[in-house]
């Protein structure tokens, strides 16, 4: 854990020492507040809620949440920095850990510093915040499944502009994965169960869930298993590029 927690905390405080996580931040506000007043019609709908906010999310994440996930090792196997990592008494478990968590930290506070829509909603009308709440810890652990792809395909390339292009290219599939837009168009012939395999793989279908007010260990347990296992791919990648 101390290795974890170093670890966590150069990557965390490397992102605040450049422009990164202030351009990062500051992109992700005012899109987020262009969706949400704009695009999504906050004031036109008459309802006190944020569903405007979080409906734009997954794709406001899918290009935003790979720009900072295709620095994890790119850079570090481009540099040869990962080579001075690897000689370290450091376990490569703490190490993706600690790099994706940094990583998933900044993506929270981004989301945390969006609390003047949420006292926007409040001051005009008498949200249920508890809807608000959970749609946040969603909204939180979906962009942890983009942080893993992008970690994954980081730690695939050397070069930061193709894990970029790979990370948005795969994420896109899983988000569209469990569009009603996609299911629609499946051919009638293909068999119920796997529309109903690829539906259950969608983000789409577990956060849409999650941002209505629905908690559902499933969807929680979906993300968690899904981060987990694109992490563990991770490391597979790292040790199989540190052989060769």
């Amino acid at each position: 854990m101390d290795n974890f927690g170093i670890i966590f905390k150069r990557e965390l405080m490397s992102y605040f020492a450049t422009p990164l996580a202030y351009i990062f931040i500051v992109i992700f506000l005012i899109s987020n507040g262009i969706f949400t007043f704009d695009l999504g019609g906050f004031y036109l709908r008459g309802q006190a809620d944020l569903l405007p906010f979080f409906s734009f999310h997954p794709w406001l994440y899918l290009f935003m949440v790979p720009a900072i996930a295709m620095t994890l090792w790119a850079d570090e196997r481009k540099t040869g920095t990962i080579e001075l990592l690897m000689t370290l008494p450091v376990r490569l478990s703490d190490a993706v850990l600690g790099k994706f968590f940094a990583a998933w930290a900044l993506t929270g506070i981004a989301l945390l510093l969006t609390f003047p829509i949420w006292l926007t909603v409040n001051y005009l009308g008498d949200p249920d915040n508890g809807v608000i709440l959970t749609a946040y810890i969603g909204s939180w652990f979906m962009a942890g499944g983009f942080l893993a792809i992008g970690s994954c395909m980081s730690a695939a390339t050397k070069n930061s502009v193709i894990a970029f292009i790979l990370t948005v290219s795969i994420c896109f599939v899983f988000v569209i994965m469990g569009s009603p837009i996609l299911l629609e168009a499946f051919p009638e012939w293909l068999p119920q169960v796997i529309v109903d395999a690829l539906s259950a793989m969608g983000f789409l279908t577990h956060y849409d869930s999650i941002a209505k007010g629905v908690l559902d260990i499933r969807d929680v347990l979906f993300f968690a298993v899904f981060i987990a296992a694109w992490l563990f791919a991770s490391a597979i990648v790292i040790e199989i590029k540190k052989a060769n």
